[in-house]
């Protein structure tokens, strides 16, 4: 009985060891190493990183010294980097980041300043080398649709959807030749398609082109389209449906939008502070509040800048030897006499000087040494160059899916482009 016993122990104690045979160690894999970390071009990794802000009163060199470089080392980085960054004009309240040794010294090798959101400049003094560079985002564009009805004014109807003036601007631009945002009535609706940039995905960056829009206007609908029609040097213009430029070489009005036109050109006018006596006014006079800018309606040279009697402070800009622009009444000034000005640029601010009952530009506008109004359809104005018939085709496939995109309410035409990581060096 012994011996049955003492074999079943033998047998139980075999079992169980190759029981034990059977169960496996665990295998532990390895972790993976964390990828390295890149930011303006360089491995993080192998500095120390300095983030700080630019104070009142600091300096480039002021900078530098107390990260370790000598103010010998500065000047030689500020002499060679001098054509790409003037580290003269470094602004107080701009971030910056410092790439320093990761010795006991902590001595700095890289200098980057945040020019803004998008943009930065790499001082680059590590090596023998002394190198400055542009440096971009990784930016991606996303396509928007915003529609909108007016109540009282353009402003506050971009207002209302949460837009940036800078979309306010560039909306009246395009349309400076073809609406008079003044004579906008309650119920006129616009819908616009442009670009946002975002860094990072989330990011605000600001916006890109306007690619596309619509005005419904006087029962109207006034499109444009945003086409590059010179394939070589790639200028772009905005036309409308038919393929006809928006841009014609006058503006209507030398006040962007914020304006109302208090007095119209009447060589017939009367006026009960002379005595009821007819007083010609050859002039359009466009109201709006003081310090508004006054641009020039048209490219041109300056061939009057000063303050003279009943004009007050004026300009008037020579265009060509057909056509001249004078513009009365300005606060201030702020072109002289033989300068060029390019169509859109600011020649001064609205004001009260001269004589005025209230602030306001007068426009006046000569033709052949003759003053006639601008205004009128008989006054038949130069146009810019039309779209050439040969590009029509390309321009109208093109127009197509831009109009069922603003017509049918087509979310995107394609998908949002990513612009990948650009190093722009000089």
């Amino acid at each position: 009985m012994k011996k049955i016993i003492y074999l079943l122990l033998l047998v139980f104690a075999f079992s169980a060891c190759k029981n034990d045979e059977k169960i496996k160690e665990p295998i532990l894999k390895p972790k993976p190493k964390p990828k390295p970390v890149y930011k303006y071009g360089f491995k993080i990794d192998d500095y120390k990183v300095v983030l700080d802000t630019i104070k009142s009163g600091e300096s480039f060199g002021v900078i530098l010294d107390r990260h370790h470089v000598g103010y010998p080392k500065i000047n030689e980085i500020a002499v060679s980097i001098k054509d790409v960054f003037d580290v003269r004009r470094v602004r107080a309240g701009k971030p910056y980041m410092i790439l320093s040794s990761k010795d006991s010294l902590e001595k700095a090798k890289v200098f980057i300043y945040k020019n803004d959101k998008i943009r930065a400049t790499v001082v680059n003094f590590k090596d023998s080398i002394i190198e400055a560079y542009s440096y971009l985002q990784p930016i991606k564009t996303v396509e928007r649709i915003v529609e909108g009805e007016i109540y009282s004014n353009l402003s506050n109807a971009m207002d209302s959807l949460h837009l940036s003036p800078n979309i306010t601007y560039a909306v009246a631009d395009i349309y400076a030749w073809t609406l008079d945002f003044y004579k906008l009535q309650k119920g006129d609706s616009f819908k616009l398609v442009f670009e946002e940039k975002f860094i990072k995905d989330s990011l605000f960056a600001g916006y890109g082109e306007i690619k596309s829009a619509v005005f419904k206007h006087n029962n109207q609908d006034l499109y444009a389209f945003r086409f590059v029609a010179d394939s070589i040097n790639g200028i772009p213009e905005y036309y409308d449906e038919k393929g006809n430029m928006l841009r014609s070489q006058f503006l209507k009005s030398p006040i962007k939008f914020q304006y109302r036109i208090s007095s119209r050109y009447n060589l017939k006018r009367r006026i009960a502070y002379y005595g009821n006596r007819i007083r010609p006014h050859k002039g359009t006079d466009f109201a709006a509040n003081i310090g508004t800018e006054i641009i020039a309606t048209a490219s041109g040279t300056i061939s009057e800048s000063e303050r003279r009697g009943g004009n007050g402070n004026y300009v008037k800009i020579k265009h060509n030897g057909t056509y001249s622009t004078q513009y009365l009444h300005m606060k201030k000034r702020k072109v002289k006499r033989g300068q060029y000005v390019k169509q859109g640029d600011v020649i001064g601010w609205v004001g009260m000087t001269g004589n005025t009952g209230g602030p306001h530009v007068c426009y006046r506008f000569w033709k052949h040494g003759k003053q006639v109004d601008p205004l009128s359809p008989k006054t038949k104005l130069p146009e810019a160059e039309p779209l050439k018939e040969s590009l029509k085709p390309r321009f109208l496939e093109f127009m197509y899916l831009l109009k069922n995109q603003l017509d049918k309410n087509i979310p995107e035409i394609k998908q949002p482009t990513v612009i990948t990581e650009v190093i722009a060096q000089n």
